[in-house]
């Protein structure tokens, strides 16, 4: 292996273990989200503004509560720079959000239709899931069967979410 592709290769393991834990955790808290709206949301903007503000609510609870805890734990005051360093690693959950508030605030313009745009959005969390699990697989072993195993495992759990709403509503 070349040092610029070892080099590439490091990276992409960095951002997959930075990323990881914000993009799965999102991606559930969206479907767990739509779950919960089920399929009568008939305003688009307000829908994708109530999972966008939904999302950012949990993400800078759970932030903030990283941040207490590690405070209690370490028995030490917390500064700006807590603060700044549990925001860099609590914006992947947020960054989960992103498409799924487009694509629900894309049916206001007529282009497709609310229930379209959830059913997007499961997809698009699912898929998330699935790619996040299968790279937490490859770093893990540098196979690609237990790559495939760990998407197959964390799609299954999007998958599971979304057809729960399927169920429910």
């Amino acid at each position: 292996m070349t040092d610029e592709r070892e080099g590439r290769l490091a990276r992409w393991i960095e951002q997959i273990e930075h990323n990881a834990f914000g993009a799965i955790y999102g991606a559930i808290t969206v479907l767990a989200l739509l779950m919960a709206m089920g399929h009568s949301a008939t305003d688009p903007i307000t829908t994708a503004a109530i999972l966008f503000g939904s999302v950012l609510a949990i993400t800078r609870a759970k932030a903030f509560a990283q941040i207490s805890a590690d405070a209690a734990h370490h028995r030490a005051a917390f500064g700006w720079a807590e603060v700044r360093a549990g925001w860099r690693h609590a914006q992947p959950t947020l960054i989960a959000a992103n498409i799924p508030t487009l694509l629900i605030a894309l049916a206001a313009t007529g282009a497709y239709s609310a229930e379209t745009a959830i059913d997007l959005s499961q997809v698009f969390a699912i898929l998330l899931l699935a790619v996040y699990g299968f790279s937490i697989g490859w770093v893990i072993y540098r196979r690609v069967l237990p790559g495939l195993l760990h998407g197959a495992f964390t799609g299954a759990i999007g998958l599971a979410l979304a057809l729960l709403k399927f169920v429910l509503h």
